[in-house]
């Protein structure tokens, strides 16, 4: 058998001789600290399950820490790791699915002026705000997600649009009739028809 035949590394060695790097320099790091430590009394030690406890913890902490860590940069981040999937159509969730009963933009629009007509401005309002996300949502911009937020539309949109207007237009007039109790006038419904019309034709 020729010496060609041989691996000359492998990640598996590469992996261990870091470890080994890493395990070298720590200890040559603690031996200065293990100096500078006052002498214990002869004969004084600890019990092995307190050293075995105290790694544990140790180790414990460390974990939570990453995880903790992998949360907040989970929360930071998705929305824009779901807005670059939506943009290169390889996101298909199964709230991205399309379902029977789901509506189409037209029927919200129908059902905005039905309500407009008998004055209920505010129900109005909703099913325009309704009609613009299941326009986001047909065209491939943002695919429903129940979960999503007023506030993180507009952070995705701010960085998938130019015309952010219009939008947040109809989502702060959405947060206002779920978490306000302001009244909303044909004023308001007017505003709100004329940027979901600024949306529909850009």
């Amino acid at each position: 058998m020729t010496t060609d035949a041989f691996e000359k590394t492998s990640w598996g060695w590469q992996v261990l001789q870091f470890r080994q790097k890493v395990g070298e320099w720590l200890e040559y790091q603690l031996s200065g600290f293990n100096q500078t430590l006052p002498e214990l009394p002869a004969g004084w030690s600890l019990d092995s399950w307190v050293i075995s406890l105290l790694k544990f913890l140790f180790w414990l902490l460390v974990a939570l820490f990453l995880a903790w860590v992998g949360w907040r940069l989970w929360q930071e981040f998705s929305p824009y790791l779901y807005s670059k999937l939506a943009a290169m159509g390889n996101f298909n969730t199964s709230a991205s699915k399309a379902t029977d009963n789901e509506l189409s933009v037209a029927k919200f629009l129908r059902r905005s002026q039905e309500l407009y007509r008998q004055g209920n401005y505010r129900e109005a309002c909703r099913y325009l705000y309704f009609a613009m996300l299941q326009q986001l949502h047909e065209k491939g911009i943002l695919p429903h997600k129940a979960s999503r937020t007023d506030g993180e539309y507009l952070q995705l949109l701010q960085l998938s649009r130019t015309q952010i207007q219009p939008y947040e237009t109809l989502i702060t007039t959405h947060e206002q009739l779920c978490f306000g109790d302001a009244e909303i006038h044909s004023e308001n419904y007017e505003q709100c028809r004329q940027a979901y019309g600024e949306i529909a034709n850009s």
